[in-house]
Formats: structure tokens, C-alpha cells, sequence
């Protein structure tokens, strides 16, 4: 393995482990106002994400960080190309962040609703706007010969962009409501969570379907899911996986239903990953002027120091994440007093 094929798949690897664990907090957040139905019951949904959120966005800076050190060229044409979304990504974790920490500074109704609403918002647009980028990067967008974006701030905005965006919120929501259903105790609250994640499979799966049809015609990465033979036995797992979720809820196997959503997440980067390579960027006016993995990496020197820095420190980090979900791993009860 060349150290270009090494590093797409630790950015792989490393945008999947995000998805997975900041999916759950999206989600959470997302569902948030449909759930909690009262001060204490937000300010549970809260706690129960509280010892998580912030550790889990490490994973976008150490993916953003390995794309702009392995491929700076990806890097600066993906920001210049996905500027608006990027810009609006960073605001809503912005708002996100500060609701998460000032809802609780002040006792009025007016103040904690303020701040629950704009976790909501700052919670379902990163995860709509993370699918707009997506779909573009297996549909494609407007690259010229020199690497750059030729397109207008709207161009990403596509029928199939928007029905993505839809996708990942829907599944991030069913990934939040499972999260959340193992992590409390019991209640009302963990009764809505749980049938919540029972209403949200059928959107998935539907959504996921119409994806598929969509974007058999229009990516050869979901035509090589249905014709690729190397990326076929992943989109039959990934179907399976789906199907086995309802099945796990109903009988009360909620933290083996969270482990085939986090899959669901983790498939879907690999069959991304394998349909797309050597691509990681295609161009709608000349499949030549792809970037792909050889013409948009770093010095091979470049890519050496970076692979011995990242066997260096990623492995910490592993471990202290770890540590941090063992220590609190523990259920949280309905009358939990927390820290939000």
C-alpha cells in the first residue's frame, strides 16, 4: 500500500468515525424538541450528550487537518467549491456549542427556549448541509483544467444534493433516538426516544432507495454498488444491516440496533470510498480533469512526515475517547441533574 492509498483511507476512516459519533449528537439535537417535553426532560436530552459532543468534533478537525496536509489541492478546491456550506457548517456548530453551554446560565422561559431552539436549528442544518457535500462530491461539480471551482454558490443545490441532505438528517435522527434510548434509564422520555426510532427506520430505508434510484444514472459510485463486484458484497450488507434494525428494536436489543445504524454510517464511507477511488473529486465538464488521488496528494517527503505524526498521535486520541465513553457509560435516570 502507497502512502496516497494509506492516507484516503485513514480520511476515510476518519470522516466515518465523525459521522458516527457526531451523527448521534446531531441527531439527538434534532429530535430534541419533539421529544423533550418539558425543562427537565431538554435538559436531560442535553446531559445525555453533555461528557460526548465537544470530543466527537475532533474527528472533523483531524479529517479537515489530513486533507490539508495529504491533498492540498482536494482541500482548496472543495472549500472554494462548498464555501457556502462549509461557512454554514461552521455557524451552526458555533450556535450549537453555545446553546449546549449558556442554556442553563439563566432561569427564564424565554432564555432556555431561545437556546433550545437554536440547538435545534444548529444541530438539522450541519447534517442536511453534510449531505448537500456529499452527493456533490459522488455527483461531481463544475472543475476546470487548473483545479479550480467554475461554478456559481448555488450549483451544489441539486435535486439529488437536496434529497441527500434529507437522507443523512433523517438517518442521523434514528441514529440519535437509539442513542438516546440507551442511555437513559427509563421514563417517558426513553419511551418516545424508543418509538421514535421505530417511526424514523421507514424514512431511512425509503429515502436510502430513492437515493439509490437517483443516483444509479447520474454517479458510478451506486452504479458500482449494483454492477462493481469489489463494492456489490458492501450494498448487500449495508441492505441487511438496514432490515435487521426494526427487528432489534422490537425485542428490546436497542444497543446492537445503535451498533447497525453507527454501520449503516460506516458502510456507506466504504462503498463511497471504493465506488469513487481513484476519484475524490469528479468534473462535470472533463472526467480528465478529476481529482483523484495521485494528481491532488502531497510530496511523497510530505506524505511520509505525516504518516509518522499521525501513527504518533492518533492512537492517543483513540484512547482517550475511549476512556471517555467507559467513564460515562452509565444510564442516566429521569431525575439526572446534570451539568445543562
Amino acid at each position: 500500500m502507497n502512502l496516497q492509498i494509506l492516507w484516503i483511507t485513514l480520511i476515510v476512516i476518519l470522516f466515518a468515525g465523525f459521522f458516527v459519533l457526531e451523527g448521534f449528537d446531531y441527531g439527538v439535537g434534532i429530535l430534541s424538541p419533539f421529544l423533550g417535553k418539558s425543562d427537565s426532560e431538554r435538559r436531560l436530552i442535553l446531559n445525555a450528550i453533555g461528557p460526548f459532543w465537544d470530543g466527537n468534533e475532533v474527528w472533523l478537525i483531524a479529517a479537515g487537518g489530513a486533507i490539508f496536509a495529504a491533498f492540498p489541492d482536494w482541500y482548496a478546491t472543495m472549500f472554494s467549491g462548498f464555501y457556502l456550506e462549509m461557512f454554514l457548517v461552521l455557524f451552526a456548530l458555533i450556535l450549537r456549542g453555545a446553546s449546549i453551554e449558556f442554556r442553563s446560565l439563566q432561569d427564564g422561559k424565554n432564555w432556555r427556549k431561545l437556546w433550545d431552539t437554536l440547538f435545534f436549528v444548529g444541530s438539522l442544518l450541519p447534517g442536511f448541509l453534510w449531505g448537500v457535500i456529499v452527493a456533490n462530491l459522488l455527483h461531481g461539480v463544475p472543475i476546470d483544467a487548473k483545479m479550480n471551482y467554475a461554478g456559481t454558490i448555488l450549483t451544489p443545490f441539486t435535486p439529488f444534493a437536496i434529497l441527500c441532505g434529507l437522507a443523512v438528517v433523517v438517518l442521523f435522527a434514528l441514529h440519535g433516538a437509539i442513542f438516546l434510548s440507551i442511555r437513559l434509564a427509563g421514563g417517558d422520555l426513553l419511551k418516545r426516544a424508543e418509538m421514535a426510532a421505530k417511526r424514523l427506520w421507514m424514512p431511512v430505508v425509503i429515502l436510502f432507495l430513492a437515493l439509490i434510484a437517483l443516483g444509479y444514472s447520474q454517479t458510478t459510485v451506486f452504479h458500482h454498488v449494483i454492477t462493481d463486484v469489489k463494492v456489490m458484497p458492501f450494498g448487500y450488507l449495508l441492505l441487511a444491516v438496514l432490515i435487521s434494525i426494526p427487528f432489534l428494536l422490537r425485542r428490546g436489543h436497542n444497543g446492537w440496533a445503535f451498533a447497525m445504524t453507527s454501520l449503516t454510517v460506516v458502510l456507506s464511507a466504504i462503498i463511497i470510498g471504493l465506488g469513487g477511488f481513484p476519484n475524490i473529486m469528479v468534473s462535470t465538464l472533463n472526467p480528465a480533469w478529476n481529482l483523484t488521488v495521485q494528481n491532488a496528494s502531497s510530496s511523497p517527503y510530505t506524505l511520509t512526515v505525516m504518516s509518522w505524526i499521525g501513527l504518533t498521535i492518533v492512537p492517543i486520541v483513540l484512547i482517550y475517547q475511549g476512556w471517555n465513553y467507559y467513564v460515562f457509560r452509565q444510564r442516566l435516570k429521569p431525575n439526572h441533574a446534570g451539568h445543562y
